[in-house]
């Protein structure tokens, strides 16, 4: 299996505090399963000094573990207003693929968002896969998520999805209605926020996880 989204570098984010933390998400991932990680730090354009600077503190967070032969790099890139314009936005694609993980705000749905992610799309030739949508439903009316499933996209779920009944009901929607999806667990420690693959594998068939990792599969090395 595959971990398309996870907060595991040290020190980078909200996500993991330490080496050691990090360290024991591993070996829980280990456990569970997953063969493959994709680190995924956040990255705010209003934050970042740039993309060069997170670059270099995502590399140095990645060879304080020793650089795991398992881990790709990536980003989850928060959607702000001229976030296709910033310079290097192509360099924070999942490496050796062409898959940039997208954040949308967690306010209101607004048409400068589709743009933005269109205009990275187009420039940079990259495929955008949107993460957590299930989160957006206390955010975004019905309309405005239909909108937004209607788009040339794929769409990252978190395990947790699956403990939570309407988020629940969603996902198993879009996995009916045969969306393109992944997973991830957009873990963070090893506590409240810990690697969580088996609440995915009790709810979801195994034909429909494969699918969903062949998918990722397909995109990477896509972009050399």
């Amino acid at each position: 299996m595959i971990d398309a989204h996870i907060h595991i570098l040290p020190c980078i984010d909200d996500g993991s505090d330490s080496i050691e933390t990090s360290r024991k998400m591993l070996e829980m991932l280990k456990k569970q399963g997953v063969e493959q990680i994709i680190a995924t730090p956040h990255f705010y354009a209003h934050r970042s000094k740039n993309v060069r600077a997170f670059l270099e503190k995502r590399g140095e967070a990645y060879k304080s573990l020793g650089s795991p032969h398992n881990m790709r790099l990536g980003a989850e890139v928060a959607i702000e207003h001229g976030i296709s314009e910033t310079e290097g936005i192509e360099k924070l694609a999942i490496q050796d693929s062409d898959l940039i993980l997208l954040e949308f705000p967690y306010t209101g749905y607004s048409p400068w968002m589709e743009e933005e992610i269109y205009n990275i799309s187009v420039t940079y030739k990259l495929k955008p896969v949107i993460a957590h949508i299930h989160r957006y439903l206390e955010y975004y009316t019905k309309e405005q998520l239909e909108h937004i499933l209607n788009m040339k996209v794929i769409f990252q779920i978190n395990n947790e999805a699956f403990g939570n009944f309407k988020e629940r009901r969603f996902v198993k929607h879009l996995i009916k209605e045969e969306y393109p999806v992944i997973f991830g667990s957009d873990s963070h420690n090893t506590d409240r926020r810990r690697p969580n693959w088996e609440l995915l594998k009790k709810n979801v068939k195994q034909s429909v996880i494969d699918e969903a990792m062949e998918l990722v599969k397909r995109h990477i090395n896509s972009s050399t």
